[in-house]
């Protein structure tokens, strides 16, 4: 495995000046990526949506679609000599180029996701940007000088100095820094840095395990012990609600409703980050002690859409799996996921006899094979499933399957 990339963020303090200064380069990046989206967008879609030879009976001639460094030349250089930009010299240069960037990307996924190149859902078509988007980025490359300073602060050109609260090292030079004001009105700061993958490799370890993930317990491990579910927004509705009926009170416009819009935003933001903070812990200790993890396919848009929306959402299986499977490739441990299908839940992890679907309000059940009658509770046997079918998958990578318990419980 080569050199690979790598995210640090850090909480940033910036002084009134230097919001004011960081306002007017996301400002700048925004009228550059509305000025750009004006000119590429509309024939983009247009000869997408009509071909070449409709395109061309309909609109005449071809038209042209500028490339990046055309854009740069109309969008930037010249536009900052006219009296309606001249204001976006106020913004380095490196960052407008990096919107332009940016938003060819954009495009380039969208049209990607319509034909199928790129995995995963549709993407959406870049959209306009508005002065009133609660959350604003900026990203400065090397182009830009940037630099981290001998006394700790992050020098970012036309803003300033910026106080950095360090909470560990960068492993080499950063390569880009992207600085995020989010909807809370807190600043961050994201450093991309190019690092070895040896150096994270942990020892190997004995064991393996799998998970059941649930509601009720957050997950329910091979071994038998259990996460316990912390349920933060669960436990944080009544201060939002609170926060909610001070911010419907206020009138639209006002800078009052402003300062309750924050208040709201900091107790979302708070939420997140306890349970972002909740699967870093576990998802740390999980592939630090075993040297194979196996988890179960979750269908998380599909039960978002029942009654259980808000507990599903609250518990975040989607964002610690991802973790598990990232941090579990970086120490150099095994990851793998059953198959959607796969039913965890209706087979005796004993004998393998499948037992067919439960309801969910039956947690404990006891197998109707007369040679067995195992009493189970229904997540604990999962998780053994779960581990038994990852055991498979894994044993079907590097070498013939083996009989055993589960190998073949399809």
């Amino acid at each position: 495995m080569g050199i690979v990339q790598l995210r640090y963020q850090y909480r940033v303090v910036l002084t009134p000046g230097q919001r004011m200064c960081a306002a007017r380069v996301f400002g700048c990046r925004r009228v550059v990526w509305n000025d750009a989206l004006a000119r590429i967008g509309p024939v983009k879609a247009s000869n997408k949506l009509l071909g070449n030879a409709k395109a061309r009976r309909a609109e005449g001639p071809y038209r042209h679609i500028p490339k990046n460094a055309e854009l740069g030349k109309t969008l930037i250089t010249q536009a900052k000599k006219t009296a309606e930009r001249a204001f976006l010299s106020h913004c380095p240069v490196g960052v407008m180029q990096q919107t332009l960037r940016d938003l060819d990307a954009a495009w380039k996924a969208h049209e990607e996701s319509k034909t199928g190149k790129r995995k995963g859902p549709r993407v959406a078509p870049p959209r306009f940007k508005s002065r009133k988007d609660n959350r604003q980025s900026a990203r400065f490359t090397r182009s830009d000088r940037f630099a981290v300073l001998d006394n700790g602060r992050l020098r970012l050109p036309k803003i300033g100095d910026l106080r950095v609260t360090w909470t560990r090292d960068l492993p080499s030079t950063p390569t880009s820094v992207t600085l995020i004001k989010e909807r809370s009105g807190r600043y961050f700061v994201s450093f991309v840095v190019k690092s070895d993958p040896a150096q994270d490799v942990l020892p190997p370890v004995d064991g393996d395990q799998g998970i059941d993930l649930g509601l009720a317990r957050f997950a329910v491990l091979a071994d038998g012990s259990h996460i316990a579910s912390p349920k933060y927004l669960r436990r944080a509705e009544k201060k939002l609600r609170k926060r909610q009926r001070e911010l419907s009170r206020k009138a639209k416009g006002s800078n009052n409703r402003d300062k309750a819009r924050i208040k709201v935003a900091r107790a979302h933001a708070k939420v997140a980050d306890s349970r972002r903070n909740f699967h870093h812990q576990w998802s740390h200790r999980v592939t630090s002690e075993n040297q194979a993890v196996f988890t179960e396919t979750l269908n998380v848009r599909g039960l978002a859409r029942t009654r259980l929306a808000k507990s599903v959402y609250d518990a975040g299986w989607a964002q610690f799996v991802a973790m598990l499977e990232y941090k579990a490739i970086r120490r150099g441990r095994f990851f793998a996921k059953v198959a959607p299908n796969f039913p965890s839940s209706q087979i005796c992890s004993a004998c393998g006899h499948r037992d067919g679907p439960k309801p969910l309000h039956v947690r404990t059940w006891t197998c109707p094979e007369p040679t067995c009658r195992t009493r189970h509770d229904r997540d604990w046997n999962a998780g053994q499933n779960v581990l038994y079918e990852g055991r498979r998958i894994a044993a079907s990578m590097t070498e013939p399957p083996t009989p055993g318990p589960g190998a073949s419980r399809r």
